[in-house]
């Protein structure tokens, strides 16, 4: 862990994740709180939805000052408005990639530093903190979301947006660190642990030594990461259950040649929630429109423009939610979606969606047996296994660590708050005077 700054009398952990945001404050007694989030017409939740929406309003002498509401707000107010409003989703996925530094938003020249700057200090500003007045350890993964990133860069980035949101002290921990430095709390005695943390665009696993009474509480061993996780799971079940109801596999014709297949861009965009709303360009929907005159279902391609014309976006990543969820406690569920003429009843069960994501859990696999060989350590090795994220949930990840370690090792706990609760312990450790 590194750090900037001096330390100063509020210590927090965040967790700023893909799709979620946890703060966890620190009392006087050292003893982690997560913050309460509450939004009007919503209960308080220990969990923020990772979303920022921008508008404008008009102000005296016809002047337009640009405002912002994040989390729960952030989805009200786009639905109140989504022709004047832009919502930002799943800003920390762009981080390392140098391809994204700016965009152009309601007339104006934003980078991404920018963007997630206005989320953070919003952010601090619902639960009633100056960001200026505290000491923060924040998390990064182990890799960072995306083909070709540049995981410095992504750091640097992260810093750099916190510092815009008015952070004067803060130091950076990757989170599967984090997660078990709260699991360790619960040991008595020295033990080597596997955490795997999976967050919505990375899945982290790191291999750390823990020692209770020893001043260093925490060795790293080995780390390992890939670039997938809940988002990727979603995408599986829109890859094989929506997009085929959207025209994915129908063909067109240009000047009565031979039959063509429709841009898959089109699908791999729907796949990945927080490209869909880029799509509501003219061009794309004259695109789509062209496509559908001499396609083979033109009725499907005329949903895909609706779904993404009417910016259905979070209904259908809703329902898409709720049918993952339903397969972690039942055997089959229904996903249920309709728009328009666009009706999707489909049964999905547990075995169609593990042989969806079999690839992602032989890649999960993979990365933690790398984390073994980086740690130069055998399974028997790994006395306990801490899981934690939302995915963690779905049985087949589970499956996979039980396989390799045995159900008596694996154990699970505040899938969503454990790692900012870690980051803010690691911060009491840090500012601790046997670690000076």
């Amino acid at each position: 862990m590194s750090s900037i700054g001096s330390p100063q009398s509020v210590r927090l952990g965040i967790d700023f994740g893909t799709t979620n945001t946890v703060v966890v404050l620190l009392d006087e007694n050292g003893q982690p709180h997560p913050a309460r989030f509450s939004f009007p017409h919503h209960e308080a939740t220990e969990t923020c939805r990772s979303l920022l929406c921008l508008w404008h309003e008009e102000m005296r002498a016809g002047r337009a000052s640009l405002h912002e509401a994040i989390g729960a707000a952030a989805i009200d107010a786009y639905l109140e408005d989504p022709a004047e409003s832009r919502l930002i989703m799943s800003m920390k996925s762009y981080l390392a990639q140098a391809s994204f530094r700016q965009t152009r938003l309601l007339g104006r020249i934003m980078t991404l530093e920018m963007l997630i700057a206005r989320f953070l200090a919003c952010l601090m500003h619902t639960i009633g903190i100056d960001p200026a007045h505290v000491t923060a350890t924040v998390g990064r993964p182990v890799h960072f979301a995306g083909e070709g990133v540049d995981d410095a860069f992504g750091e640097q980035r992260l810093r750099d947006s916190f510092r815009a949101a008015g952070f004067h002290h803060v130091n950076v921990a990757l989170e599967p660190e984090a997660a078990g430095w709260r699991f360790a709390h619960r040991l008595g005695t020295p033990a080597t642990v596997l955490v795997g943390d999976f967050g919505g665009g990375t899945s982290d696993f790191s291999i750390l030594r823990f020692d209770p009474d020893a001043p260093q509480r925490a060795t790293p061993l080995g780390y390992a990461g890939v670039g997938i996780a809940g988002d990727q799971f979603d995408y599986r079940i829109i890859d094989n259950v929506v997009a085929p109801e959207l025209g994915r596999h129908a063909t067109y014709r240009v000047m009565g040649g031979a039959p063509l297949p429709v841009p898959a861009e089109w699908y791999a965009s729907l796949g990945r929630w927080h490209r869909l709303a880029l799509m509501r360009t003219p061009q794309t929907l004259r695109d789509i429109a062209d496509v559908a005159r001499t396609a083979s279902e033109p009725e499907k391609l005329h949903a895909l423009k609706n779904l993404i014309d009417d910016q259905q976006g979070q209904a259908l990543y809703r329902a898409v939610g709720a049918a993952k969820r339903d397969l972690s406690r039942t055997d089959r569920t229904v996903l249920r979606y309709d728009h328009r003429d666009l009706h999707i009843h489909r049964e999905i069960t547990r075995a169609d969606f593990e042989s969806w994501i079999a690839p992602d859990l032989h890649r999960f696999d993979e990365a933690v047996q790398a984390a073994l060989d980086r740690a130069n350590l055998p399974a028997t090795a790994i006395d306990r296994v801490f899981l934690t994220g939302g995915t963690s949930f779905v049985p087949a990840v589970r499956d996979l660590f039980t396989r390799r370690f045995g159900a008596e090792r694996v154990d699970m706990g505040g899938e969503f708050v454990s790692v900012a609760e870690g980051l803010a312990l690691m911060n009491e450790q840090a500012a601790s005077p046997t670690r000076q």
